[in-house]
């Protein structure tokens, strides 16, 4: 984006002309839950099978394992709506569960053991058993205990009207596809920049369960409580950290956001270059194959970023060739904790700031970012991550050490400002209200969501295991005495129906081998 100053540019789009050009943000999330038996241990059965199809249920899914739940929901305009509707997918799959609960937070419940954790399924046809080797792919590389821990996705894109008045007002001479793609790369790279503040707020994962360690020594801090605890005093969000989902060999990776042609190039150099840790593990070309490929990544899906640009591909186009062959068509928020303290997982003030955040970081001066400065916002990300909410904490900014709290208050600032300009096109009042509500975090570090989680923990005299365990009894309670509201349970069970016949099609159309349909398939990335 060629406008430098973030209040020229609300000024500018205050015109009457442009006014109303951000109403009609689109979202959709994507919210992951464990299956834990009633006693807070990780269920050992299969994906419910009164919920439909994993492989063609759009909105009820698995993601790594078969106890591992994941919920869609479609594109809204409505932020209410979106969280209606995940609040009805979710109390229609408990209703399937038989006694069996959702886990309300993203680090594991307790597991004994690593293969306790099984893979998921989804049936005979070739595509289903891709999707299964690739997740054995995941386990053989980076253990199964990472990929029981569980997040929140958030899916957002901007009205046409909005991109169209700062193409406008930008006198840009590039295509609409490439301006659009452009500056959704400038969001990413502000995104990236202060992901911190991300983390600071929101995460809601600083302590676990000590089997997740599975005898692993670490460094951090840990204090415990109770008989099987870890927490960090002043951490954040131990899923975005060095137990999280993290991935050593992806580190020498140099995924960049620059351009689009950059960004693609680098995925796709990790997705065809060998890598020397997993070669000796057999591919699908052996009868007993560990992983897809021999690949520093397996597919593009593999590469674990807190955010990442997206275009709904055609039936059998990767992600990267899809966004070759039409642009940047939204964004995905990859960084989000489950929200503890809501029965869905996310919570609609979280909603309006990110609404509010993503485009401040959209609005304001993108500069190009190299390396460095990419590593140096992962320095940034991993001191909040576990040392966030101590009191006068330095972080790095432009290479020079400044407070977070000086650096927030600078944000909240700008936030603020936005806040304002998109209130005034939405008619509301909610994005200054929530923004002005979650400033005071800034210098009050117990109201950020790992500040309370720490303390209600300490208060309940509990295990994190426990303690987790009554708020999923909590939530159950909620939704068994919830009417549904957005997905009616008849259109819900038919969609149960659909997706079972619709695997079934998958796999009675099938005419390739397993190997052969892989040949086509990586011939073809």
């Amino acid at each position: 984006m060629t406008t430098h100053d973030l209040t020229n540019a609300l000024n500018a789009l205050s015109a009457e002309k442009h006014h109303n050009a951000v109403k009609g943000i689109k979202r959709g999330i994507e919210r992951e839950s464990l299956r834990i038996q009633s006693n807070g241990v990780i269920s050992p059965k299969g994906h419910p099978k009164g919920v439909g199809s994993a492989l063609t249920n759009g909105h009820i899914t698995t993601d790594f394992s078969e106890s591992l739940l994941e919920f869609i929901t479609p594109v809204s305009d409505s932020s209410s709506q979106t969280l209606k509707q995940l609040k009805d997918l979710q109390k229609f799959t408990l209703e399937k569960m038989g006694d069996e609960l959702l886990w309300p937070i993203s680090m594991p419940c307790f597991i004994e053991h690593q293969d306790d954790i099984v893979l998921a399924q989804f049936g005979s046809s070739n595509t289903g058993k891709m999707k299964t080797l690739y997740r054995e792919g995941l386990k053989n590389r980076y253990g199964s205990m990472m990929q029981a821990i569980a997040g929140v996705h958030f899916n957002i894109s901007f009205p046409d009207t909005l991109w169209h008045s700062l193409h406008s007002l930008e006198q840009s001479n590039a295509s609409m596809q490439d301006f659009i793609s452009d500056g959704y790369l400038a969001l990413i790279r502000n995104f990236k920049r202060e992901l911190w503040l991300i983390s600071y707020l929101f995460g809601a994962s600083p302590a676990l369960c000590s089997s997740f360690l599975q005898g692993r020594k670490t460094e951090l801090p840990f204090k415990k409580l109770g008989k099987g605890t870890l927490y960090l005093e002043v951490g954040t969000a131990l899923r975005l950290g060095n137990l999280g989902y993290t991935n050593s060999a992806q580190s020498s990776l140099r995924v960049m956001y620059n351009s689009l042609d950059e960004y693609v190039a680098g995925l796709k150099n990790a997705i065809n270059t060998p890598s020397d840790i997993y070669s000796n593990l057999d591919d699908y070309t052996s009868t007993a194959p560990k992983q897809l490929n021999k690949n520093i990544l397996q597919i593009e899906n593999e590469f674990y970023s807190p955010i990442r640009p997206k275009r709904n591909a055609k039936n059998g186009e990767t992600p990267t060739d899809a966004l070759l062959r039409a642009g940047i068509e939204y964004i995905e928020i990859r960084a989000l904790d489950v929200n503890p303290f809501s029965e869905v997982g996310i919570d609609i003030e979280q909603i309006h700031f990110l609404d509010v955040f993503l485009t401040y970081c959209l609005l304001k001066n993108s500069p190009q970012m190299d390396w460095k400065e990419q590593a140096c916002s992962t320095e940034n990300l991993d001191t909040v991550v576990n040392q966030g909410r101590e009191e006068g904490l330095m972080l790095n900014f432009n290479n020079e050490s400044r407070s977070l709290q000086s650096w927030g208050d600078e944000i909240f600032s700008q936030l603020s400002e936005v806040a304002v300009w998109m209130d005034n096109a939405y008619g509301v009042d909610y994005y200054s209200s929530t923004v002005k509500r979650m400033a005071t975090w800034i210098h009050n570090p117990a109201l950020t969501y790992s500040g309370r989680y720490v303390a209600e923990l300490k208060e309940s005299g509990l295990d994190n295991g426990h303690f987790a365990l009554a708020l999923a009894n909590k939530y159950r309670e909620n939704h068994a005495e919830a009417q549904y509201s957005e997905f009616l349970k008849p259109w819900l069970e038919q969609q149960v129906v659909e997706s079972n016949e619709a695997q079934a099609a998958i796999e009675g159309a099938d005419t390739q081998s397993f190997t052969e349909f892989l040949d086509a398939y990586f011939k073809g990335k």
